[in-house]
């Protein structure tokens, strides 16, 4: 698991953290081992040894040499979820291939892009639309895209 230790919205802290610690207290809950936690506001937070890890402490660690591993179309690629305005949130599981390709596609023919082209993304990075065209878009169309 993923999390930063708070969020602020409209001035507001979120406790990311805590929901996240909060979450894992169910029962059927079974398959995280780690989590990783982002250093952002530096409120203060609960840590459990041995599960709890600093992002910046793996980051130091890390090797800056790195081998891609291939992934299947049908991989899980991330769950993002709806902003509950009609109803509970719901996750919605986006696989590797299916998105990337989307979002590879959308951004080249939605939005005319060309090389040389300078995109400005506004949408917030929680929506779909910021997570396509901004977080995630650079990792699945190379940025001459001349191969799409």
């Amino acid at each position: 698991m993923i999390t930063s230790d708070e969020g602020v919205r409209a001035g507001r802290s979120i406790p990311l953290k805590k929901n996240v610690d909060d979450a894992l207290k169910n029962p059927n809950v079974t398959s995280i081992e780690h989590v990783v936690v982002l250093k952002r506001t530096g409120g203060k937070i609960d840590w459990q040894e041995g599960r709890d890890l600093w992002w910046h402490d793996l980051v130091e660690q890390a090797s800056d040499q790195h081998q891609a591993e291939e992934m299947n179309a049908e991989d899980p690629l991330f769950i993002l979820y709806t902003s509950g305005s009609t109803g509970k949130p719901k996750g919605v599981l986006h696989t590797t291939g299916g998105y990337l390709v989307y979002a590879a596609l959308t951004f080249k023919y939605v939005f005319d892009y060309h090389p040389g082209d300078i995109y400005w993304c506004t949408a917030d990075v929680g929506w779909v639309t910021g997570h396509s065209y901004f977080a995630v878009r650079p990792a699945g169309l190379r940025r001459d895209h001349a191969d799409v």
